[in-house]
């Protein structure tokens, strides 16, 4: 009967062992579920991210693309304001071509076919 008390006591140190295990692989295997979900939230979150700044800078192309296009627009336009205010603004760039000379602008004031030229004969330099 004396083996009885010392076999009582490696039995129940063998169960404290195997329950000191399990709730060990316990730990480990919540642990690594945690870190999974931790390390999926993270490449979602980094999807977002990467989602949301392809999104601004196609954002900002099309911005830079319109602006581009305004300030030609306005460029253009303030171009053919100066030409018609000095009398060089033509319909047709073809026939604009051919009259751009001195004396066919009537327009100009050095040419001759302006009413209110105060030169009355003309462009002075085509008088010869």
């Amino acid at each position: 009967m004396s083996n009885q008390p010392g076999r009582n006591l490696g039995h129940q140190a063998g169960q404290i062992t195997g329950q000191a295990q399990v709730k060990k692989d316990e730990y480990v295997n919540q642990a690594k579920e945690t870190s999974q979900s931790a390390a999926d939230r993270a490449s979602g979150t980094a999807q977002a991210a990467q989602n949301y700044a392809s999104e601004l800078k196609d954002q900002a192309t099309n911005i830079l693309q319109q602006t581009g296009g305004q300030v030609k627009s306005m460029a253009y336009g303030a171009a053919e304001a100066v030409k018609s205010t000095l009398g060089m603004n033509n319909e047709d760039t073809a026939i604009g071509a051919a009259n751009n000379r001195p004396g066919s602008n009537p327009g100009n004031p050095v040419s001759g076919g302006n009413p209110s030229n105060p030169v009355s004969g003309g462009n002075p330099i085509n008088r010869a």
